[in-house]
């Protein structure tokens, strides 16, 4: 490839762990210096865009600041999703004190990471993934990556081709991410790399002694590999007059289709539940100008993840826009004659409305799943490896795993997680035994609100909070046993990065430090002797 070789940067402009956007013409590249070495690449996460000069850099890696991919500086490999793509990585030479870039004529701010095809003859194995959401697609991706020549077979119940589930609740039911933006990737992609998609099977069951995975149709499909990445099922509430039309849940691209739909014709909603889906989709209807009620046992939104302070300010941007709340409640009935036109509450109270979303939370979809190991709450039991029985892994919503921060079971419900640990399963089926000790990430977007969580912390003793949660201007540490296990920010991405690479390298200061002050969290994973936990 031809390229022109530019004059970017003096080397004593950057200090090490530092970074530099410069402009070459029409083409930017974001120059990075490690120690006494230099490396460029695109500046730009492939994701959503994120301007990569505001992250961070940790262990030759760039770190995005909305939704943490993480790329290797030297080479722009795709190290951590939500991500598909990698960086483009540009050669760099330093002569004297000058810094000098290769750049190519036409630059590119993303590529396809190097896949390979699948070869009959190379390798004989089907790999099978029972599931095309997060997990299913990051799988299949990865197989590719790491060199699986053999067969690859996706199954999923839906319609569709992988797709960005998270958008469901937010721009998409908002109306303002378009139906072609909604594709992980164009189909063309699925028929290049050679991974097929069988779309619109429903499993009947999984045979591990025979192999075998049989649908309802009666089809069978022998595989050599699993992973079970089959997701959740959404919860519908057991109450009178929950089967009536317009009382709808949302997991699918169908269900925010037809919730759009209903959206479009009537003018009330109820939302029933508190939790992420509740209130997005609570937030996106408002923005389609419906008058909105939310329903929620507890006694503000999101306490059980984030405490009740959080929950206040939630609540209260929710409130700025017009939504109302009916809080510490439960729904006692629906009514209407075919089509719901009221939601009875547990005082008595009935709320009017046009339809009704439930957003109560999901329950593992492993009823078909027979062979393999299951928790109390019927997700599939996996080891650190993510494999469940020889040759059957399991990823995503559905995958109890051993949690290496607190040694107790964990099952997380967080569409990155279920990329990262589908991509660590395909590593494994490939043979590569690599433990899954990824730390969870999500983001929401609350009202105006951009929450970030990093961690994971189902109960805590303490929640130790730096700066002003009702300015929105925060960061709170939740502590379990002596041990920061989760932290949710709101202005602080840099250092919500930081402490996910503290946590990452169990280098993250101990609640103690914490207390007295708020370390820069950044500059502590930029020591070489920073605080052990």
């Amino acid at each position: 490839m031809k390229t022109t070789k530019y004059k970017v940067a003096k080397r004593s402009e950057l200090s090490h762990n530092e970074m530099k956007l410069v402009e070459i013409g029409n083409t930017k590249v974001l120059l990075y210096r490690i120690q006494d070495a230099f490396f460029a690449t695109s500046p730009i996460c492939p994701h959503y865009g994120a301007p990569l000069e505001e992250g961070i850099i940790s262990d030759g890696r760039v770190i995005c600041p909305w939704h943490h991919s993480a790329f290797d500086i030297e080479s722009g490999d795709l190290l951590e999703p939500p991500s598909c793509d990698a960086i483009v990585s540009y050669e760099v030479q330093t002569v004297g004190n000058d810094v000098w870039v290769y750049i190519p004529k036409e630059a590119n701010d993303r590529r396809l990471p190097s896949m390979t095809n699948r070869s009959e003859d190379q390798d004989g194995r089907t790999f099978v993934i029972v599931g095309a959401g997060a997990a299913g697609y990051a799988s299949a991706q990865a197989l590719r990556e790491d060199g699986f020549k053999g067969r690859i077979v996706m199954v999923t119940a839906e319609k569709r081709a992988p797709y960005d589930r998270p958008n469901l609740s937010k721009e998409y039911l908002q109306g303002e991410a378009p139906m072609e933006w909604m594709p992980l990737r164009p189909d063309d992609f699925f028929d290049q790399y050679d991974i097929e998609i069988l779309t619109d099977r429903l499993v009947q069951g999984v045979d591990s002694r025979k192999k075998t995975v049989s649908f309802e149709n009666g089809d069978r499909l022998s595989f050599d590999k699993l992973l079970l990445a089959v997701g959740g099922r959404p919860r519908r509430l057991d109450v009178p007059g929950s089967d009536l039309d317009n009382v709808f849940t949302l997991r699918s691209f169908d269900d925010s289709d037809r919730i759009i739909d209903a959206a479009k014709r009537n003018k009330r909603v109820v939302i029933v539940g508190g939790g992420f889906i509740g209130m997005e989709a609570g937030f996106s209807l408002k923005k389609r100008d419906l008058d909105v009620t939310m329903v929620m046992n507890e006694e503000v939104p999101l306490q059980h993840v984030f405490g009740p302070d959080i929950g206040k300010l939630i609540q209260k941007h929710h409130e700025r826009h017009g939504i109302q709340f009916k809080s510490g409640r439960t729904v006692r009935e629906f009514t209407g004659d075919g089509t719901v036109s009221g939601v009875v509450l547990d005082n008595g109270q009935t709320i009017e409305t046009d339809f009704v979303v439930v957003g109560v939370g999901i329950d593992p979809a492993s009823d078909r799943i027979q062979g393999v190991k299951f928790a109390d709450d019927g997700s599939v039991l996996v080891d650190e490896f993510l494999m469940s029985e020889e040759n059957i892994y399991a990823a995503g919503d559905i995958a109890t795993f051993g949690d290496w921060r607190t040694s107790s079971n964990s099952r997380i419900e967080h569409w990155r997680t279920a990329e990262q640990q589908g991509r660590i399963a395909a590593h494994n089926m490939m043979g590569r035994s690599i433990a899954y000790r990824s730390i969870p990430f999500f983001w929401t977007n609350q009202a105006e609100l951009h929450l970030r969580y990093v961690g994971h912390a189902p109960q805590w003793d303490e929640i130790i909070t730096h700066g002003k949660i009702k300015e929105a201007n925060f960061i709170s540490y939740f502590v379990k046993d002596d041990k920061v296990l989760a932290a949710v920010g709101i202005g602080r991405d840099k250092q919500l990065i930081a402490i996910e690479e503290l946590m990452r390298q169990e280098r993250m200061p101990a609640p103690g430090e914490i207390r007295k002050e708020h370390p820069d969290m950044v500059a502590l994973v930029h020591q070489t002797d920073a605080v052990v936990q």
